[in-house]
């Protein structure tokens, strides 16, 4: 029977009418800080004609409220609601515990198919007017600039860019029949909103990833009966199948300056790291180990590369890191049973994996100081696994199984906040979040 197969279009940051749309993932806290920072976002005002498809205060809270950092004030208990400066009575917002103070209105003039967004953020205490901005965008794009608003609050306040405005991939999979499952490659707002399918087959899709400027992306298809490496434009919908050798191919990652890709290639045997020039298509080996090496990672500076192996032994993978220039290799990871799927923060020094401590014990993500060799669990899920980091460096999204099915879970790199991303059918597995769209 020949495999069911499609592929959709899609522009990245906008709708397009035969978009078909996939399981929405909606975040679920599960812990945040123990002082979330009080903040009163006023429901902006509205002075155009007719209703608006988004709810730009409700997606400016949810945005604030489920990173766990902040505690947005219920509408319900303010006592005024001022959309411009003139109207805005510190007294009262330091009477509500307020610290900080949002506002905005929205207009759009008869004769223009554009919306303007106007939003103010204030220090109630301090009694200043922190920063203002007027965005222009259609109705579609309500979202994004919502977004935009929240990733300007958080870096405002916290002094860490927000991330809010970025994207996210990952894979779904349901169970048609006891032989038959539907696959299918997502990709949505960081929050979950707005899901959309890029591809859909009954055949597995793994290892989806990002290009270092978020215009492409690449995954493994076996839509062919064998394992294939696609790159795929996502503001045409083009694509291009970049690999199809004998054996394995798979893990496919982008170097940080965009030039190359990793990936694991087994045509000479054994699963090895193969590294391929984007504009050439030429391939050069970089491990030769007996063992399986497999799921490549770039270090920030594109001249090494992480991978896991098993060249100690005993089934017990480690960590090691390879450079490119010298093909020099050595190992990474000492403490524990099971270490696997490092990926380096841009800092160079510290690294998220899988870890293992003893073979009886839960697969957990950790993060690990390269410097000091320390480690430290970041979870108490279990079977965790596909970390992968917010532009930001201040999350982790990865995968993980609750209820007996896959779903996506986040926590913090100082192990603070926690959330869910599950959807109501199905499992839901591999991660990949999108750099920063600007």
């Amino acid at each position: 029977m020949m495999t069911r197969f499609r592929l959709l279009g899609l522009l990245l940051c906008a709708l397009i009418a035969n978009a078909v749309s996939a399981q929405q993932l909606t975040i679920q806290i599960t812990q945040g800080v123990d002082n979330p920072i009080p903040i009163a976002i006023v429901p902006f005002g509205w002075e155009g004609f007719g209703e608006l498809p988004e709810n730009i205060t409700g997606v400016v809270n949810s945005d604030l409220r489920n990173s766990g950092e902040f505690s947005p004030i219920a509408e319900q208990n303010m006592l005024s609601t001022p959309h411009a400066e003139a109207d805005v009575y510190f007294r009262d917002w330091r009477f509500l515990g307020a610290d900080y103070l949002l506002i905005g209105k929205i207009n759009r003039s008869t004769d223009s198919a554009l919306v303007q967004v106007q939003y103010e953020l204030f220090d109630v205490r301090g009694e200043k007017r922190m920063i203002g901005e007027v965005i222009s965008g259609t109705e579609a794009q309500l979202r994004d600039i919502s977004h935009q608003i929240s990733d300007v609050v958080f870096e405002q306040v916290t002094g860490v860019r927000g991330a809010f405005a970025t994207k996210i991939l990952y894979v779904t999979s349901q169970r048609i029949s006891e032989t038959v499952a539907n696959y299918q490659l997502n990709l949505a707002d960081a929050d979950g909103g707005r899901p959309q399918v890029l591809l859909e087959s009954q055949e597995p899709i793994m290892s989806p990833t990002w290009s270092p400027d978020a215009s492409q992306i690449a995954y493994v298809s076996f839509e062919s009966s064998r394992p294939r490496i696609y790159i795929q434009n996502l503001s045409t919908g083009a694509r291009e199948q970049l690999t199809d050798f004998p054996g394995i191919n798979s893990a496919p990652t982008w170097s940080p300056d965009g030039s190359k890709m990793a990936m694991v290639l087994s045509k000479d045997g054994n699963p090895d790291i193969f590294v391929m020039d984007l504009r050439t298509r030429e391939l050069r080996k970089i491990t030769t180990h007996f063992a399986v090496d497999t799921e490549p990672s770039w270090m920030p500076d594109s001249k090494s590369i992480l991978y896991t192996s098993e060249q100690g032994g005993n089934n017990r993978p480690q960590i090691y890191q390879v450079t490119l220039e010298t093909g020099w290799s050595e190992r990474v990871t000492f403490e524990g049973t099971y270490n696997s799927k490092a990926a380096m923060l841009a800092d160079g020094k510290n690294m998220v994996l899988i870890h293992r401590e003893d073979v009886s014990d839960d697969f957990h993500l950790t993060i690990m100081n390269l410097e000091r060799g320390s480690i430290r669990i970041l979870t108490d899920t279990s079977l965790d696994e596909s970390p992968t980091i917010a532009p930001n460096a201040s999350m982790v999204m990865y995968a993980s199984k609750s209820g007996g099915r896959g779903i996506l879970n986040a926590v913090s790199i100082d192990g603070r906040v926690k959330y869910q991303l599950p959807v109501t059918e199905g499992d839901v597995r591999e991660p990949a979040w999108s750099p920063f769209l600007d």
